[in-house]
């Protein structure tokens, strides 16, 4: 089997930061093509809508795999005050591999957050219980969901999940959260109604600059805490970061 693995949500100031693996048999990776499958950001909501329920369909007819692991605002705030958004990815993606339930005869291309894609690599498997598997590889590269349409549709199921928990938040809330991305005016307007001093919302990733600085620009002191006193958010692997 052919599998892929990509994440959706890694630096939005809302909501849930989404990994989704899937599989299907080598000779099956030509369905996803002629479906119209490519890099979610690529896609419209209705089409990854549309792309998801067909690859879930298919799963049933054809035995077709796919797990999807959903880490909260809470969580992700967690990870932040200790190891790290980089190390919460490679649990996600351990997690994720691990649920497809295939373990042997697969070859899974991941889309790589680390600079170091042999490090990324490593830093999975050794997570992954009684790896190495019978004929399997594993290997990540950046842009894997451009290059590998198994690693697009991945990417297509975590973010039509991502899409479903943005839409369940703003229900709840009763009013539009936008995408999350603090580059979205939609977002950045609900932050008053999602940021105050008597709080702030759940799905909010308290630990966030965005965050900090709309606390700073309108109220005194510091914001509340969720978890351990914030750490600044990191992109890149430093070479000396412990292991957890």
């Amino acid at each position: 089997m052919r599998g892929g693995v990509d994440e959706a949500g890694r630096g939005p100031v809302l909501g849930p930061l989404v990994i989704a693996a899937c599989a299907v048999p080598v000779a099956d990776v030509p369905l996803l093509v002629e479906a119209g499958v490519r890099d979610s950001k690529l896609l419209s909501a209705a089409k990854r809508a549309s792309l998801a329920d067909w690859f879930l369909s298919q799963q049933r007819e054809r035995a077709w795999r796919a797990c999807t692991v959903v880490m909260d605002a809470a969580e992700i705030d967690v990870a932040l005050a200790h190891d790290g958004l980089n190390w919460l990815e490679v649990r996600g993606f351990a997690r994720a591999i691990e649920g497809l339930g295939v373990t042997k005869d697969i070859h899974v291309v991941a889309d790589a957050c680390d600079v170091n894609t042999e490090r990324f690599t490593q830093r999975i498997t050794e997570r992954l219980d009684g790896w190495p598997w019978p004929n399997a590889k594993m290997n990540s590269e950046h842009k894997a969901d451009t290059n590998h349409p198994v690693v697009a549709m991945a990417s297509v199921l975590a973010k039509r999940r991502r899409d479903q928990a943005m839409a369940t938040m703003a229900e709840r809330v009763g009013f539009p959260v936008g995408s999350g991305y603090p580059s979205d005016p939609t977002t950045v307007a609900a932050l008053d109604g999602l940021i105050g001093p008597d709080g702030i919302d759940d799905d909010v990733r308290w630990s966030w600059a965005t965050v900090q600085r709309h606390w700073a620009q309108r109220y005194p002191g510091s914001p509340p805490l969720r978890g351990q006193p914030h750490r600044i958010q990191r992109t890149l692997f430093d070479t000396n970061e412990p292991r957890p």
